[in-house]
């Protein structure tokens, strides 16, 4: 799973008539430096994030760790993010193998990290509305 190939098929922007969407192995840094990401975003990254979070921490990584405490959980929360995850489909049955979720990033700072392991948690694409985007104000 570690493997280059694995590593950037998780690196993507996309969107469509109504959402926006990450890959979670994108770095912030990466987004950032990237064209095609949104100039909201950007702005938004570099004006609000900025204190809460190393650019150089990547999108499944630090909403692994988010908690609902943080300015950044705020942010988030303002811009409806979703949170697309696999995880296990029997945490006790690992060898069934694994389903896909959405998580609200409220459903998902509720989660520790610790809980985030033993589910087999793993963070795939951030999922941000347009219309959050087009409204955001802090």
């Amino acid at each position: 799973m570690n493997n280059i190939v694995n590593e950037n098929d998780f690196k993507y922007y996309m969107q469509d008539i109504e959402r926006y969407y990450f890959g979670a192995r994108y770095s912030y840094s990466e987004l950032l430096n990237n064209e095609m990401v949104p100039f909201k975003y950007k702005t938004i990254i570099t004006k609000y994030l900025k204190d809460e979070v190393d650019y150089e921490t990547t999108l499944e990584s630090h909403f692994y760790h988010m908690n609902n405490e943080g300015f950044d959980y705020k942010i988030y929360k303002q811009l409806r993010a979703r949170v697309r995850a696999s995880q296990y489909k029997d945490p006790a049955k690992r060898e069934k193998g694994f389903k896909e979720k959405i998580y609200t990033i409220e459903q998902l700072s509720r989660i520790s990290p610790k809980e985030k392991e033993s589910l087999g948690i793993i963070i795939r694409e951030l999922i941000i509305s347009k219309l959050a985007m087009f409204g955001f104000s802090a």
